[in-house]
């Protein structure tokens, strides 16, 4: 039986996938943008839930597996009859960036949180959204709750998930030229609080027209994939210890450089020889 959620939980709700990395890496790994925040947030002590749903394959247990590993409680983790896992295939480049080739969101596309997830979800002392079909709509349903709301915009595909109004903390990504102007745009359009990341260039905060800069926490790059969550994840724990805003970069900026240092979206054992279950 899973432990009671208290108030004083974090939850992270949308999307996971199996990371599928190719030759000559030939590795798979669980990984998405909300599984990796709150792994990354459980890993800093935070007591943290996860909201989403996998297929009803081997896929979406190797994901509640490693969600449980790391100490995620994960009532809020629905299997869909049906439905695949996620799957996300990465070519990882010579400078560990790396690029996605095939990306199917199975189970993700078609989760919404139902009556019983979102009147779990106002209980809770922070709501991140990330990859999330209906995101508005969920948004819509916590405001008046009071639960303080951010969300990754930088992973959602559809227009309608990628308005800003309304969230406490929005995260964003752009060049570093761009950050300046993106975080205006985002405060222009309804939210209180704009974080955007730029990569190699750092990261810049945005509050009421005050920008603050922190650069990046040099480091060897392994592997890219899922530093912006770990960055995500160390804010919002700085945040939720009532830290000033640049300290809360300063812990965004060393948690993503962290990430960068590991296989994958969080330190895990390689899922090898796992094999997605669509036979590809």
């Amino acid at each position: 039986m899973e432990p009671k959620v208290p108030g004083t939980l974090i939850a992270a709700v949308g999307d996971n996938c199996i990371d599928r990395y190719l030759p000559p890496v030939d590795d798979c790994l669980v990984g998405g943008n909300a599984v990796n925040v709150a792994v990354h947030l459980a890993r800093l002590g935070r007591p943290v839930a996860y909201f989403g749903a996998v297929g009803d394959d081997s896929a979406g247990e190797a994901v509640c597996r490693a969600l449980r590993a790391n100490a995620v409680n994960v009532e809020g983790l629905r299997r869909m009859s049906g439905q695949a896992t996620a799957r996300t295939d990465i070519e990882t480049l010579a400078d560990g960036d790396r690029r996605f080739v095939f990306e199917s969101f199975g189970a993700c596309a078609a989760y919404r949180p139902g009556l019983l997830d979102i009147a779990r979800l106002t209980e809770m002392r922070h709501v991140h959204i990330g990859w999330l079909r209906g995101a508005m709509e969920l948004r819509q349903a916590l405001r008046s709750s009071g639960v303080p709301v951010s969300q990754d915009l930088s992973v959602n595909n559809c227009s309608e998930d990628l308005d800003p109004s309304g969230l406490d903390i929005a995260f964003g990504s752009a060049p570093s030229a761009e950050g300046e102007a993106e975080s205006e745009r985002l405060l222009s359009r309804g939210a209180r609080v704009a974080v955007v990341t730029l990569g190699a260039a750092g990261s810049l905060v945005n509050q009421g027209g005050k920008i603050i800069r922190v650069e990046a926490v040099p480091v060897r790059v392994l592997d890219t994939t899922g530093a912006g969550d770990a960055f995500i994840a160390g804010f919002l724990d700085a945040h939720a210890k009532r830290l000033n805003l640049k300290d809360c970069l300063l812990a965004g900026a060393a948690a993503g450089s962290a990430a960068c240092g590991v296989r994958g979206g969080f330190p895990q054992p390689p899922l090898q020889p796992f094999v997605h279950d669509d036979g590809a």
